[in-house]
């Protein structure tokens, strides 16, 4: 017996499986499983993908076969072997200028062997495992290119919806453009025209008919609208011509110049491979942040990604199909549609092939200008408004702008690299640029540095410097995310010789209360000078916490070292010790570059740790009274500064706030924290339990009435939002409450409180009541009943909401909008309230509000 084969023992307790002798054992069964939700999410994206494969096809010039053949590929192969279960590949239109470029320059059939090429490029850089790097591209620059080739799409289909045929070139389509309207053709507009209309209006429906409807995918609808009226018409249109598979084209051997050929193949891998990669990493995104119970879904392997594009588009060029990369529409469709599994993808392939083997004579009606609508719209949705606002906020609207006129004037390739060039530049004149002023004000001089302090903008600080006076008091603000060793020195060695003349410094950044001798253990000023919100307007009200002295200045010793936002135990701070008296040891000073915090017990009556004295009753340092007046001034001598220049706008020209927020005065909820909000912004009612008593109810408020009037017909504001909270006493006294509290006799006195939450009353009989569904939690349902009181009390409210007269009639006009919200304080956590219209019973569901949750 070989030394390699194990031995086998037996095992008594094992029952031998009986077989004919002579004959193989036979092998266990393996049954396909396939869910009901990818079943139902694969029909969704096949009939999204039809169209518009074969739209796409046509605005590339390329056999209309070509189209489905690279759905089909994309979604067997890249959905089998790809890294993202759930993100569905096929022909993009984000290739559809290259494809169409090179088509022209070589022939559809060298054009399908620079696929092939393409694919071989896209295994070997995952072989390498570099697909992580394709992420450091930045988004201005794929948006731009996106954008540019949306243009690109928009301009030529412009062309065949007028009924005309498109130019080689945007340019040429732009200058052609008068003469294709002076010349239309009546029958190619109408059904173009009908197809817009349905593409846009279908996920619009209103009503309950809506709903019911709006599943089906628009872009069907609006291809299967064309093709009705085109037939029902009787007009004679251009029409889908699926040639013969048997004279379907396939690939030959590359014929033309070798850069040319090499160029090719580099943008196609390029623009395949990062946007496939991009888009995976958008469907663990949406993944993320699909809510309710199911199975797990694998975050993508990008590396793995790779290797299934370059694999599919290896399979799909020699099978004489189009470049294929993952797709944004179809993806989307696929998650939303409730996918759990890739075999929603791969069978949505397999249904492409069905269609395209047996449903020939169906799509040969289906009018070329029909898909030529449908192409057009998706070109003009690549041109995204969010990503416009998106680059022009983090200042690189001129790289995308860069990128987008590249792309539209000189090609894909080209116009990337101008994007690219335009990135490094902005970067490096970021952080070589560097503004500093100086100005004195009520006898104290303020430095202020903007942007990155590197050793080019050392000259130019030491020389505002130099300017200070002998023994002045100085702030030096600097306002930026990064201080490099020569900036850190040179700051250093002019505060020691300014304070040893008898002057004081004081050096903060952009976090109130940071010290810079604390960054003497980070020279380099990475972690003194991480960045925070850059505008002064949004430093949290609370930013009074504020950290210790600034250097320079004596230790008084009770200095707070709790800084906004960090951990802490209802904001109390340990204060350092006082000096000890002569004939008492020495106190060990506190460690300087640590917070510490007091501790103190979490609920009322629970004892003090040991060794720690009790801080009631204490008319020292530590009452109540000392600790207000400390915060005070913590925040004139740290917050102050940010947020005086804001408030000073603010007092000059009104307040303009946007929204009304109304929520409980329970201490622990924090509006300014949980809507990131600062001076201006929110009109805030607090009451006790979030309450909107009804107009004219017995034992009325009218301060609630009135801020709610003044806020929407003096203030304009622009939404109304009700935020309930966990753990709730309100809630809890109602629940505690017995049914007779509301309705006691003349004699038995009332206090105020009671009087005041017999406005929650009805939410209580909201939800005693079974015919109606009770609002939910997503994910989970509510830990307790007052949880679930306390949902139902924002829905109530926001009920009360729209019986106030200036609410009501807002909304008639449509310039107000109601939101509900529920802040869970132990998980930190807020949840938005979606669900059914206003005054229809159904279900009312929170959403949780996730970290990638950004809009615009």
């Amino acid at each position: 017996m070989s030394a390699c084969t194990p031995a086998r023992t037996t095992d008594a307790t094992r029952t031998e499986r009986v077989h004919p002798p002579h004959s193989p054992p036979p092998a266990p069964r393996r049954r396909l499983r396939l869910a009901g939700a990818d079943v139902s999410a694969s029909i969704a994206v096949f009939l999204i993908a039809l169209p518009l494969s074969l739209g796409i096809a046509l605005a590339t010039g390329a056999p209309l076969q070509a189209g489905l053949v690279a759905a089909a590929v994309g979604g067997l192969v890249a959905g089998r072997l790809g890294g993202s279960p759930l993100q569905v590949s096929g022909p993009a239109a984000g290739l559809t200028v290259v494809t169409a470029d090179l088509i022209h320059r070589y022939g559809w059939r060298t054009t399908c062997a620079i696929t092939v090429l393409a694919g071989a490029a896209q295994l070997g850089l995952g072989c390498l495992r570099v697909a992580r790097s394709a992420l450091a591209v930045s988004p201005a620059i794929v948006h731009g290119m996106l954008a540019g080739i949306g243009v690109t799409i928009a301009v030529a289909q412009l062309h065949i919806v007028l009924g005309g045929n498109p130019q080689s070139s945007v340019l040429a389509n732009v200058g052609a453009l008068p003469a294709q309207l002076a010349d239309l053709h009546p029958a190619a507009v109408t059904v173009s025209t009908l197809t817009l209309a349905l593409l846009l209006l279908w996920p619009r429906l209103p009503g309950r008919a809506g709903r019911l409807l709006r599943p089906v995918p628009a872009p069907l609808v609006a291809v299967a609208g064309g093709t009705a009226a085109a037939a029902l018409g009787g007009l004679t249109l251009p029409r889908v011509d699926l040639p013969s598979w048997s004279s379907h084209a396939l690939p030959a051997l590359p014929d033309g110049p070798v850069l040319g050929l090499i160029a090719a193949v580099l943008t196609i891998t390029l623009v395949c491979s990062v946007q496939s990669l991009l888009g995976a990493v958008a469907v663990d995104k949406l993944v993320a942040s699909r809510s309710g119970p199911g199975p797990r879904v694998p975050r993508s392997d990008l590396d793995r990604e790779l290797l299934g594009q370059g694999a599919a588009n290896i399979v799909s060029g020699a099978l004489g199909g189009l470049p294929v990369a993952g797709v944004a529409v179809r993806s989307t469709a696929n998650v939303r549609a409730g996918a759990v599994s890739r075999n929603s993808t791969m069978l949505h392939g397999v249904l492409v092939v069905v269609a395209a083997l047996l449903m020939v004579p169906l799509l040969e009606l289906i009018p070329l200008a029909s898909l030529a609508a449908l192409v057009m719209a998706v070109g003009i949705q690549m041109v995204s408004l969010h990503h416009i606002r998106t680059v022009t906020r983090h200042r690189e609207a001129v790289v995308y702008a860069v990128t987008t006129l590249g792309v539209v004037l000189l090609g894909v390739l080209q116009g990337v690299a101008l994007g690219i060039a335009v990135a490094v530049a902005v970067a490096l004149n970021r952080l070589a640029h560097t503004r500093i002023t100086h100005h004195e004000e009520e006898g104290v001089h303020h430095v202020h540095v903007r942007g990155q302090l590197t050793f080019l903008a050392v000259p130019r600080l030491s020389r505002v410097l130099h300017h200070v006076p002998q023994g002045a008091r100085v702030v030096v603000e600097l306002d930026g995310s990064f201080m490099d060793h020569a900036a850190y020195e040179s700051l250093q060695d002019w505060q020691k010789t300014h304070t040893a003349q008898g002057g004081t410094v004081d050096l903060t950044d952009r976090r109130p209360g940071l010290r810079h001798d604390e960054t003497a253990d980070d020279p380099t000023g990475t972690e003194a000078n991480a960045a925070i919100d850059t505008a002064a307007r949004r430093t949290p009200p609370g930013a009074e916490a504020a950290g210790p002295e600034s250097a320079g200045t004596a230790n008084t010793g009770t200095e707070c070292r709790c800084r906004p936002w960090t951990p802490w135990r209802n904001h109390q701070c340990a204060t350092a010790p006082e000096p000890a008296p002569q004939t008492a040891p020495a106190a060990e000073p506190p460690q300087r570059d640590r917070p510490t915090h007091s501790r103190q017990p979490d609920h009322p009556g629970q004892s003090n740790p040991p060794g720690q004295p009790s801080r009631l009753g204490q008319p020292d340092r530590t009452t109540h009274g000392y600790r207000l007046t400390h915060g005070v001034s913590a925040f004139q001598r740290n917050t102050a500064p940010l947020v005086r220049s804001e408030l000073a706008r603010l007092a000059r020209e009104g307040q303009r706030p946007s929204q009304l927020f109304l929520t409980c005065a329970d201490s622990r909820v924090v509006t300014s924290m949980i809507t990131s909000s600062g001076p201006g912004d929110l009109f805030v009612v607090r009451n006790v339990g979030n309450l909107v008593p009804l107009p004219g109810a017995e034992s009325g408020d009218d301060s609630v009435a009135a801020a709610i009037e003044y806020a929407v017909d003096v203030l304009k504001v622009r939404s109304v939002t009700v935020c309930g909270h966990s753990g709730c006493g309100a809630m809890q006294a109602l629940l505690g409450s017995a049914p007779g509290d509301g309705t006691q006799t003349p004699s038995t006195p009332r206090t105020p409180l009671a009087r005041w939450l017999r406005h929650g009353r009805p939410s209580l009989e909201r939800m005693a009541d079974t015919g109606r569904p009770w609002p939910r939690l997503a994910g989970r349902s509510p830990h307790d009943a007052v949880e679930q009181l306390c949902l139902t009390n924002v829905v109530q409210q926001l009920e009360h909401l729209r019986a106030h007269e200036s609410v009501a009639r807002a909304l008639r006009e449509g310039t107000l909008e109601l939101h509900g919200m529920y802040f869970h304080v132990g998980e930190a956590q807020a949840y938005l309230l979606t669900g059914a219209d206003p005054g229809e019973e159904e279900d009312r569901l929170f959403d949780p509000v996730g970290a990638a949750d950004a809009s615009g």
